[in-house]
């Protein structure tokens, strides 16, 4: 990552926008996409390090570039990201924008600098992070669908946030010379528990505890978990999920090392308002 944004903030860059790119993509979260993506390359036997690594930092680039596009006064209007100002509070309107649209070609050149170990797995790493980034089926469809008036709430969660999951799952294979397919199911499993999860965070956490603005979904009428099953209904479904997402894991060398890898974020996704009682939370 630190190599990827000091390309980008090369030459004769313009200052202010160089900044920005880093700010946008630090302090970096739990990184959990690429965390996933290396450990699907783990289990699957990693014999191209350079390859995995290269799709790990293309897939955060193209999930940060989403933050700050998401965040912009258009969609979101958040003021906190990470619990800092967002980039267009820190930076401006037009520097976020121009922030986004830089990670997102950056996280494609990083992709093709590792076409020179494996052009073929390069070739494919691409066409996988564009599939789940642009439509119909990626995070530009997730951000659409909110532009509707009857919405599929499946296919809504599946690429607003399960997109960049999926792209984990297969990407991860890719990298390993395993084929993708057999991939998707864990991918849209766990991004669709992150969803439910993130339904929860919105519902009943504090900002203090999640570092960005709560009550977004009421806010914004947006359609979501805790309005459609309850907070009870949706901590339900979330466990349903997570057991499902550890049933689906393919065949590989590393399946018990990833079944526990999706355990433990089990236990980091339920959000810790939830261990409070109930009544406390109305």
């Amino acid at each position: 990552m630190t190599a990827a944004i000091a390309r980008g903030q090369g030459g004769d860059a313009p200052a202010r926008l160089a900044s920005a790119l880093d700010y946008a993509v630090t302090p970096g979260g739990a990184r959990i996409r690429p965390t996933l993506l290396l450990s699907v390359a783990i289990a699957c036997g990693d014999d191209r390090p350079g390859v995995s690594d290269a799709a790990a930092v293309a897939l955060e680039l193209i999930h940060c570039a989403s933050l700050v596009h998401d965040d912009l006064p258009c969609f979101d209007d958040s003021d906190l990201r990470r619990g800092k100002p967002t980039v267009h509070r820190a930076y401006s309107e037009p520097l976020a924008v121009l922030t986004g649209d830089s990670l997102i070609v950056m996280g494609f050149d990083v992709l093709a600098r590792a076409g020179a170990a494996d052009p073929l797995r390069a070739l494919q790493l691409v066409s996988a992070l564009a599939t789940r980034t642009g439509m119909p089926m990626g995070i530009c469809a997730g951000q659409g669908w909110e532009s509707e008036s009857q919405i599929n709430l499946s296919a809504y969660h599946r690429a607003k946030t399960g997109a960049l999951f999926i792209a984990a799952t297969q990407m991860g294979a890719i990298a390993a010379g395993y084929e993708p397919e057999p991939w998707e199911e864990l991918g849209a499993r766990i991004g669709e528990a992150f969803q439910v999860a993130d339904d929860l965070r919105d519902a009943v956490c504090a900002v203090e505890e999640i570092g960005k603005p709560v009550g977004q979904d009421v806010l914004h009428a947006r359609p979501n978990a805790v309005k459609e099953l309850g907070v009870q209904g949706a901590m339900k479904r979330l466990k349903d999920i997570l057991g499902g997402a550890i049933a689906s894991i393919p065949s590989c060398p590393g399946e018990a090392m990833l079944a526990e890898m999706v355990r433990r974020y089990a236990e980091k996704m339920t959000p810790g308002a939830l261990s409070a009682p109930v009544a406390s939370r109305v």
